[in-house]
């Protein structure tokens, strides 16, 4: 869609003050809030705390209250020292929510747009150097206390409400139930059922006396397999526990320590500046991985196999890893132009796969990747695919595709980097995707311009000599069409609606395509191409221009794509009727006059609407935000002159309003007008929606903006 921005004249607002928020925090302890909570946060905040531990100490953040507006204002965590890091998560209204950071530093912040408030947040942090309660009931350490004298002393450790403080004694390993004499019962507080070691709650001795495969009457492990707590930690293996209880037991596997113990030390020291898996499982990083295939791709976090669980077994106590999984190899490194697919495709693709492509091109270039079929699971949060700006999943995601979404099926990279993610869980699968990629031509080969009137393509003539072809073999779909020929260049330049280019809609975008071709040399020059084929496209974008040439790898050359904007002009009226327009400027009237005004797009188009949505004026026509009187806001009228009398079901837009008092106060006032652009065929669009007095904002770019100004208006004898 599109906004246009109209000038013409008007009032005054006065801008709030934002209250300082945010700052560095590095106590070991304490909380933070919203501005003003727990009343109501102030519009337009934008806070961000850095809380930064020191030494191995990483950061445990806890959201205790969360209230916020749930279209429009968010809190963003992110692990690291700014929120340039990976996205921990976003939190909008929840009661509690924790997040651990993997290094020293968690950066936190917190945005609300301009019109409605709520309670907003209270969180607390933690460094978790700090001696933990967990496993250590009843002991007391130097700096805190795990005993039940703690409360009376104040002095219990941060996490003793959370492990101790119901537990009174441990039980002793005399009270232990056993299973001899009762299997296929429960005896207590674990089972001696054929369930059991599905449910992890098998007594100490059950694999001694109701295992089928025990041949003996006293307790031996089977040493085929060693029973061990790596990737176990919180579960109970049957023979022998991994849970934070069975020290007290007496039923730890002989590796609990190894693993499971938070008093244990390894040999293993990260360094602090690289990615971690704690409290990552199951995510990827960005320069590796701690997802649950990882192992088997080889871009596992270098302490992946310290915390995370995983389909491996570990055999003759060597650390030998056997998958219970086989997966096909996707994934890969892909330069230039080409095609990949999901695995399989288009059968159907694998349970838990984890495929990443790398993406790259020559420098100078850029890569454009566009999907040509997507058929994933229904569950947009079960299979998906991500594409990120950069070279590596630790950048910018510039979005993601799933089910069969067609929302987003084109990407433009900012480098000559791109990277691809396709996940699946183990629920369900589908037949996949198929995409294809392609580089584009640098600056030194060729650009293309978009407006809403003309199609600009120029083609350098050292590029093409460089594949044997002149400037006077070239057209377009339609022949008749030719280029202008400079000493430098090869230009054409035509109307969108000229030269054989096609028009669509796609996902509210409008697209033009034509295709640049060569007919046999007329040069005299020996050709090293077949055939000359460049496939050419305008989308129409919000607010900017960006011009991209591509090249495929399967045909000689390939497709240029750039994007730009609508055109659209405004226009005072004599009259309702709108047959005579106001060429006048100034615009001289008396007060109280009723000024007719009309916006349009420059060019017919009878497929397209256009809305007004939006009108403010402001005596000061380069500021609309500090000095101004609303009009017109979300469709609905602000002045009670205000009179629509056709808005988003046609071309244009036409309405009047009456002179206003304050040009009495300033010599000239001006008019901003914010015109949405729709296709004539969506009903569901926003030109269809009319008055909102709540805009829900929205993530994707389905509308087209740019600007246009009309004015000033002028009180007349003045």
């Amino acid at each position: 869609m599109e906004a246009l921005t109209l000038l013409l004249c008007l009032l005054l607002t006065t801008k709030a003050s934002l209250e300082p928020c945010g700052g560095s925090l590095s106590s070991w302890m304490g909380e933070f809030t919203s501005p003003n909570y727990p009343n109501s946060y102030p519009d337009k905040a934008r806070c961000t705390w850095t809380i930064h531990s020191t030494g191995a100490a990483t950061v445990s953040l806890t959201f205790t209250d969360v209230f916020l507006e749930s279209c429009c204002d968010y809190i963003r965590v992110y692990n690291g020292p700014s929120t340039l890091y990976p996205l921990l998560g976003e939190l909008v209204d929840e009661k509690s929510k924790s997040y651990n950071s993997s290094g020293n530093d968690l950066t936190v912040l917190f945005f609300s747009d301009d019109e409605i408030s709520r309670r907003g947040f209270h969180a607390n942090w933690v460094f978790l150097d700090s001696n933990s309660c967990r496993n250590y009931c009843g002991f007391s350490f130097g700096t805190c206390s795990c005993d039940d004298s703690c409360q009376d002393n104040r002095n219990c450790c941060f996490d003793y409400n959370s492990y101790c403080f119901q537990t009174t004694t441990w039980p002793t390993t005399t009270d232990i139930p056993s299973c001899m004499y009762n299997c296929g019962y429960n005896p207590g507080s674990c089972s001696c059922t054929d369930f059991c070691q599905r449910d992890g709650n098998c007594c100490p001795d059950y694999e001694a006396y109701c295992s089928e495969t025990t041949t003996t009457t006293a307790f031996e492990p089977d040493t085929t397999e060693i029973l061990s707590c790596m990737y176990n930690c919180g579960y109970n293996l049957g023979g022998c526990s991994c849970t934070e209880f069975c020290r007290s037991y007496g039923n730890c596997c002989p590796d609990y320590e190894a693993y499971c113990s938070e008093t244990t030390t390894t040999t293993f020291e990260p360094d602090t500046t690289a990615h971690s898996c704690m409290y990552n499982c199951g995510y990827d990083l960005g320069s590796c991985s701690c997802a649950r295939d990882c192992h088997y791709y080889d871009i596992c976090c270098p302490d992946y196999d310290s915390h995370c669980p995983s389909y491996t077994t570990l055999r003759d106590s060597t650390t030998e890893l056997h998958y219970t999984e086989s997966h096909p190899k996707c994934g890969g490194h892909l330069y230039g132009a080409g095609l990949f697919s999901t695995p399989n495709y288009p059968s159907y693709y694998h349970d838990n796969a984890y495929c990443v492509w790398y993406l790259s091109a020559q420098q100078g270039q850029r890569i454009f990747l566009t999907f040509a079929d997507v058929q994933l699971e229904r569950c947009c949060d079960c299979d998906y695919i991500t594409i990120h700006d950069g070279s590596s999943t630790g950048y910018p995601q510039l979005g993601n595709v799933c089910f069969n979404d067609t929302t987003h099926q084109a990407f433009h990279s900012t480098s000559r980097y791109l990277t691809v993610v396709f996940r699946s869980d183990f629920s369900g699968v589908s037949h996949g995707f198929k995409a294809h990629f392609t580089s584009s031509l640098t600056a030194d080969q060729g650009r293309v311009d978009c407006s809403s009137d003309n199609m600009v393509i120029v083609l350098r003539r050292s590029y093409l000599n460089s594949l044997g072809f002149s400037g006077n073999d070239l057209y377009v779909d339609d022949r008749l069409c030719r280029p202008n020929i400079s000493s430098t260049e090869v230009v054409f330049r035509f109307p969108l609606n000229t030269c054989g280019t096609a028009k669509k809609m796609m996902n509210s975008f409008v697209s033009y395509t034509n295709n640049v071709r060569a007919s046999p040399s007329q040069s005299g020059v020996i050709t090293r191409q077949s055939e000359f084929l460049l496939s050419v496209g305008c989308r129409m974008e919000p607010d900017t221009i960006v011009q991209i040439f591509y090249k495929a790898e399967e045909i000689p050359n390939g497709n240029i794509t750039g994007t730009g904007r609508f055109n659209a002009s405004i226009a005072f009226y004599t009259s309702r009727k709108f047959n005579q327009q106001i060429y006048d400027s100034p615009y001289e009237v008396y007060l109280n006059d009723d000024l007719f005004v009309q916006v349009k797009l420059t060019r017919f188009d009878a497929s397209l609407d256009l809305f007004l949505e939006t009108c403010v004026a402001s005596p000061n026509p380069n500021d609309f935000k500090d000095y101004s009187y609303d009009l017109l806001r979300n469709g609905c009228p602000r002045d009670s002159t205000f009179q629509s009398y056709i808005n988003g079901v046609d071309q244009y837009a036409q309405f009047s309003f009456r002179a206003f008092k304050f040009l009495q106060t300033h010599a000239y006032v001006h008019l901003q007008c914010q015109v949405i652009i729709c296709p004539d065929n969506d009903y569901n669009s926003r030109c269809r929606k009319g008055c909102q007095y709540r805009r829900k904002r929205s993530l994707d770019s389905s509308y087209n903006t740019s600007t246009v100004t009309l004015g000033p208006i002028k009180l007349r004898g003045q």
